[in-house]
């Protein structure tokens, strides 16, 4: 290393040995910026758009409604399920949609209930079908019937025969004293319709009840109607199907 000092008469030239730069064999290595084609970068940027998409989703998932049916008061077995028995709701449902009666697809025909569904209550696919094994009949009750006795309500219709000789229907012998005891003719009929007249429920009058029997006790029900005596529906622990 050279070094010149001037004055006002000499130039004078100084020479400086500097000493040798260490040499470990390292080699410095430059930085740089990331580009865009460096693969961290990429999946990073891969990795907040699926984040973002996800979460959108997520949200107008919770907040889509789908239109299903309910129904529009109470329907009983064997009662076809129309347009005009139902009404439409929307719901946020995530799972299980396709077990209850979409709003938004084609109303099958021919279609009836299986069992008793509430007023407002989803009409469910397996509670359907396009027949029924229960028969509607008209009963004439005298002597009032329970408050418990309602449409949807599930009894049981019992035959309580005149006092005299001869047996009940059903094959149950009279008594001892000439008479007859009661016979259970049906059990779990439902309450299809109650028509009473005034004071019908707490004094004695008559009542007509639309029940449906199942079809294998509907002779037991229609044989009882021609016998002489009376009928009486006992309310199933106050169950409603």
């Amino acid at each position: 290393m050279t070094f010149t000092a001037l004055g006002p008469h000499t130039e004078r030239n100084y020479m400086i040995d500097a000493p040798p730069a260490p040499n470990d064999g390292r080699v410095a290595v430059r930085l740089r910026p990331p580009g865009w084609r460096d693969p961290r970068l990429l999946a990073g940027i891969v990795l907040v758009a699926i984040s973002v998409a996800l979460g959108s989703w997520l949200v107008a998932s919770a907040g889509r409604t789908v239109p299903v049916f309910v129904a529009d008061g109470a329907l009983t077995p064997g009662e076809p399920v129309t347009r005009a028995a139902l009404r439409v709701v929307d719901v946020r449902m995530s799972a299980g949609l396709d077990r209850y009666l979409r709003a938004d697809e084609e109303l099958p025909s021919g279609l009836v209930a299986q069992r008793v569904v509430a007023d407002g209550e989803l009409v469910s696919r397996s509670g359907l079908g396009d027949r029924s094994t229960m028969r509607s009949v008209t009963l004439p009750i005298s002597g009032g019937v329970s408050e418990r006795i309602r449409p949807g309500a599930v009894a049981d219709l019992w035959f309580v025969p005149d006092g005299g000789p001869g047996a009940a229907p059903g094959g149950t012998r009279g008594t001892s004293s000439g008479g007859s005891e009661p016979d259970t003719l049906a059990e779990d009929v439902v309450i299809e319709q109650v028509e009473v007249p005034d004071g019908a429920l707490v004094v004695a009058g008559t009542t007509t009840l639309h029940v449906l029997v199942e079809q294998d006790a509907l002779p037991r029900v229609l044989g009882a109607l021609a016998e002489p005596g009376s009928l009486a529906v006992v309310p199933v622990g106050g169950a409603v199907r």
